[in-house]
């Protein structure tokens, strides 16, 4: 009985420590699962940080590029919005990835925080590239509008330029229009009883002759008709009056006052009565009048 008793109490005993060995063993396990499970959480959000600070460099990086892209915005109130909203958000990012680098364990809640926290850069930079390109295509169209107005601006130039030009053309004529013709001149060397002379050394008057023929374009009133007559020597013969032309005093040798009324005038007359001695030659003889060089011819006088 007692030799039984023995081998009951021995074989409790070595239950007793079976047990005991397992339930540790058991223990021991749950705790080695559970810290590589808590070691490989910690590497994977290790890993998710890592992701994410990549992500963020690279955000980073790209809204750096599109800063040079600033001066598309002229509205200084969404650049200032654009620009504080972006830094606020840096800022926060940076200092979760400083208090993420600090601590030896991160936890999901904190890898999920500087998640959002990129994303809200990341849709800062959508709406700073969609701001940027609307920008850039109303420039485009204001430039191509502006190039358009300057077409336009230098076709107008161009037909007010041609306009100018047949106006000027269209006033000379005008005014051209408006000057006496003069035909049919002549010069003749006069003897002292008014006849024809053949010698011009010989002659005591000059006279020219010509016709003023009928123009309404002209108009009527006196005027005076200035006549120079240059001789061989290229001196202008008379007693060195002047008249006034464009600007300048002309000398004259004759002038002669008409009325004028629009009508034909022949057989005009002007006379020069000679008080130097003349040469045979050419002579030339000019007709002013109202402003006007009205014809110029050249005669040979014997």
């Amino acid at each position: 009985m007692n030799k039984q008793h023995l081998i009951i109490g021995a074989a409790a005993v070595v239950v007793a420590i079976l047990v005991g060995w397992l339930v540790y063993f058991a223990v021991s396990s749950d705790r080695a699962a559970k810290a590589a499970q808590a070691q490989n959480e910690q590497i994977l959000l290790d890993m998710a940080q890592n992701d994410l600070d990549r992500e963020y460099r690279e955000l980073n990086d790209e809204f750096q590029q599109f800063e040079n892209s600033r001066k598309f915005i002229t509205d200084d109130s969404i650049k200032r919005e654009l620009n504080d909203k972006y830094e606020a958000a840096r800022i926060q990012v940076e200092k979760l990835q400083q208090e993420l680098s600090n601590q030896k364990r991160k936890s999901a809640a904190e890898i999920n925080k500087l998640r959002n926290e990129i994303e809200t850069l990341r849709a800062l930079l959508r709406h700073y590239v969609e701001e940027i390109d609307r920008l850039n295509k109303e420039n485009q169209e204001l430039r191509n509008e502006n190039a358009q107005i300057k077409e336009q601006n230098r076709n107008l130039s161009s037909r007010v330029e041609e306009t100018k030009r047949r106006n000027e053309v269209l006033s000379e004529r005008m005014t051209l229009a408006e000057k006496l013709n003069v035909t049919g001149l002549s010069l003749t060397a006069l003897n002292k009883k008014g006849k024809k002379e053949k010698k011009v050394t010989k002659a005591v008057q000059l006279m020219a002759t010509f016709t003023i023929p009928q123009n309404n374009s002209t108009p009527v009133g006196e005027k005076t008709i200035y006549m120079r007559i240059v001789s061989p020597s290229g001196q202008v013969l008379g007693n060195g009056a002047t008249f006034d032309f464009e600007g300048g005093n002309v000398e004259y040798t004759a002038k002669k006052s008409i009325e004028y009324a629009g009508e034909e005038m022949v057989g005009v007359t002007i006379y020069y009565d000679v008080n130097t001695p003349l040469i045979a030659g050419d002579y030339t003889v000019e007709l002013f009048a109202d402003n006007f060089r009205l014809i110029s011819r050249q005669f040979n006088l014997r």
